[in-house]
Formats: structure tokens, sequence, C-alpha cells
């Protein structure tokens, strides 16, 4: 595809998002002008414990344009954030879900911001038909608008050069996106580079998929691919994903990458503790009756006990015991053997599997992260058994102990519950060489939406073995 092609492809998408944009700022106009507004402007008073209301000051057409920027720069932000806007990249469904909490957090913040300008809390009924009205115009222009794109750009033909290694796994994955990808043909790097590139130079494709082939070969393929403008899609091997979160340093005339022993520095680590214990301490105070409902039902189910308890590993693979609301049977490994939940394992309580859809099992691990034993976003914590069993086949899996062990974490919000040992490390990996305290802010906003996609909380495969699964 030439540069002009995804040029207007680009700009395509952007012209949708930002048509979406107004289309969400237009609603919220209608309702402010006729809604909002009346009831800002009245203003409340008392007089001898008498409450009465009057007329308060009008705004000027600079006061109303304002308003309608801020709220459509606070769109933009958390659309953005929540990757709402990638219209014709994402899914319709991915893209729903992601403006139902873009939108939803927009609209507290500015029901907050007119309640203070009113001087009393406003009504909230005319906000949830706003966001009513709101969701169901962003649905059907979404529909509308991804039917529009898959016509006017069809997937995009691929060729995929492979190494040794089964393809399979890569071929589903790119398969469930049919509706971008579609993989042509295979070339077996074994038939060297120079055969390989006359293969795509004779066919029709867009790109080029290099899947696990020595870095050696990989480096003349991106050379070749880069010289000739070709589009490249490839996964990262652990060097890759170590040099990404490197800092370019300028000592001299020649390029320095510089990959410190310590990724996250004492300044981030001081603020990440102080918002752990802050968060923490608050939502104990607010989910405390969801937490005694949760106990109730845990123990009146068979009366076991509330809380599981289990060994895992956080920061430099020391031992604590991690907090779970127990959502299986008792007797769930009474021969000792670990094992992990399936899809449909029948070790699981009917309330066990409402709790962890929901994730309400997890809340107790607040009280892990109030006594420093995990962080709210790092790598989830494993079993000391399975990461001995992981660093027989993958050294590298102890790499991922650098931090503390968090609630949610990097692999939770971009991979799924049963992403392969690996992937989650160099998504762990990704994490931690590229850390900041907004990074830890984003996460936990996107930690939101994976609470009801349910790629995010199934078991994994019933004949998946150990050494393939991830904690329970």
């Amino acid at each position: 595809m030439s540069a002009r092609k995804e040029n207007f492809k680009r700009s395509v998408v952007l012209f949708l998002g930002f048509l979406d944009l107004l289309i969400l700022t237009g609603i919220y106009a209608v309702f402010w002008f006729l809604r909002f507004y009346p009831v800002v402007t009245m203003r409340r008073y008392s007089l001898n414990g008498v409450v009465f209301f009057a007329g308060g000051l009008k705004f000027y057409v600079r006061g109303h344009l304002l308003i309608l920027f801020l709220y459509i720069v606070l769109l933009w932000f958390f659309l953005g954030t929540y990757g709402s806007l990638k219209i014709g990249y994402l899914k319709v469904w991915d893209l729903f879900l992601s403006q139902i909490f873009a939108i939803g957090i927009v609209n507290v913040i500015t029901y907050a911001q007119t309640s203070l300008m009113r001087n009393w809390v406003m009504p909230g009924w005319p906000w949830l038909g706003m966001m009513i009205m709101q969701l169901a115009a962003t649905l059907g222009f979404l529909v509308i608008a991804d039917i529009v794109y898959r016509r006017a750009f069809p997937p995009r033909k691929l060729l995929l050069v492979h190494g040794t290694h089964p393809v399979e796994e890569i071929r589903e994955k790119f398969a469930s996106r049919a509706d971008r990808y579609t993989i042509c043909r295979l070339a077996d790097i074994e038939t060297g580079v120079p055969a390989v590139e006359q293969l795509y130079e004779e066919g029709d494709y867009e790109g080029m998929v290099i899947w696990d082939v020595p870095t050696t070969t990989r480096n003349e393929l991106l050379k070749y691919c880069y010289g000739r403008n070709i589009r490249i899609y490839t996964s990262p091997k652990i060097s890759d994903v170590v040099i990404k979160g490197s800092e370019q340093m300028h000592l001299f005339d020649t390029p320095i990458f510089l990959v410190r022993e310590q990724s996250i520095r004492a300044e981030q680590l001081f603020v990440k503790r102080c918002m752990d214990i802050i968060l923490s301490l608050i939502l104990i105070i607010l989910t405390s009756p969801v937490m005694l409902i949760t106990a109730l039902c845990v123990h009146f189910t068979d009366g076991g006990p509330v809380l599981y308890k289990q060994i895992r590993c956080t920061r430099g693979m020391r031992e604590f015991r991690i907090l779970k609301f127990r959502s299986m049977r008792v007797d769930a490994e009474r021969d000792g053997v670990a094992r992990l939940a399936t899809r449909h394992d029948s070790r699981i309580t009917p309330v066990g599997r409402f709790i962890r859809k929901v994730r309400i099992d997890e809340l107790p691990q607040l009280f892990n992260i109030l006594k420093g034993e995990m962080s709210f976003i790092g790598p989830r914590p494993e079993r000391p058994e399975i990461i001995k069993e992981y660093l027989k086949t993958m050294p590298e899996f102890v790499f991922r102990t650098r931090v503390r062990a968090g609630l949610a974490g990097y692999a939770q919000v971009y991979g799924k519950y049963n992403t392969t040992p690996y992937d989650k490390l160099k998504l762990d990996l990704t994490y931690i060489e590229n850390y900041s305290i907004w990074l830890d802010l984003k996460l936990m906003l996107l930690t939101l939406k994976i609470l009801i996609t349910p790629d995010a909380t199934e078991g994994v495969d019933d004949g998946q073995t150990t050494a393939q699964k991830e904690e329970s």
C-alpha cells in the first residue's frame, strides 16, 4: 500500500473520531442549553431559615463556548485513553465498551462541575437521560462508520515469514481479526532471505509478518522491508522489550542507549507507595459493605472458610500470603497438587463463579496492598512452585519480580487470562521498562474495562498443561 493511501486511511480514521466527538458534544450542548444551563443560573439562597431560589449571573457567549470546550477536551482525553477513537482498528463492541467508560467518567466530572457552579447538587435524571442518548447515538455511529471503513479498506494481505516453531498460534490470532488482516501465504525462513524477498515481490502483499525468526535473519528482513516502505509486523523478543525501555544518551557522536539496572526510580517508588496506601484505605472503606455481604455468601454456601490464603511471590521472589475470597470448594486441592482454574472447572462454587467474573474475589488483596506486599499495578503474583516450573524452560521469567506484584497489571489489561506465560512476561517487562506514574494511572482506568471483558476472566483450556497456564 502506497504512502499516499496510508495517509488517506489515517485521515479517515481521524475524521471519524472527530465526528464522533462532535456528535457526543452536540448532544451535551443541547442538554446544556435546554436543561442544565437554566438550572445552573438558579442560585440557592437562605434567609431566616427559608430556602429559596433566584436568578443568578447569566453566561456570555464566551462562557458557553468555554463550557463546551472543556467538555470536548475531557471527552477527547478519556476517549483517547480508552482507545475509543480507533474506529476501524478495533471491533465495534470493543469501541462501544470503551466509550461507555469514557463518556461515564466525563459526565461524572461535568456533573460535579455544574453542581459546584450551581452551588447545590443538581438532579441526576437529566444526566442519565443524556448519557443514554449519547450511547445510543455513538453505537449507531460506530456501526455505520465500521461498515463504511470495511468497504473502503478491505483486509490487508500479508505474507507470514516463520521459523522452526509451529505457526498455528499466530495464524489463529490474525484470523481472529479477519476484518483487518488476511494471511495469504506462509514462507519458511529456512529457504533463505533472498527466496523470501523474491516471494514477496512476486505476490500482491501489503505487509510482512516476521514470526519467531532468528535475530540475525530478522535484521536482514527488517532492513529489506524498511528500504522498500513495506509494513512489518513482528513479535518482540525479551531483549527488544528491554531495549525499548532504554534512555537515549548523547555523550558523543555515536547513539548510546542506557538500560538502567533499576527501571523505576526512587522518587517514582515513593509516589507509587503513597498512592497505594491512600487508594487502598479509601477502597477498603468504600467496598466494606460489598466485602461483608460476599463473606456471608461464601460462608453460608458450604460452611467453609471465607478467605483463601495462598503463598505467592512478590518483588525479589519474597513470599507472602495473598488473600482472596474463596471461590472453590474447600477440597479443591485435597491431594496437594497445584491445579489452575479451567473454563468449566467443577471445583468452582456458584457464588465463586459470580465473584470471579466480577472480580469481587480480589477485594481482600487491598489489605495486601496496604501492608506493602503488593501494589495496585504490577505483574500478577505467581505461586513459587509454578515459577520454578516456568524457570526450567524460561529463565527470564524471574525478570518480572523486579517490581512489587500487583492487583492488576499490563498483562491483565492488554492480555487475557489464558495468554501464554511467555507473552505475559513480555507484557509485564514492557510495563517495568517503560514505567511512569501516568502509566499506572492509565492502567487503573483501563482495568475498569476488563472487569466486564469475558476474555480477561476466562479460565485456561480444559486440556492445557500446568506449564502453559497462568495463576488461578
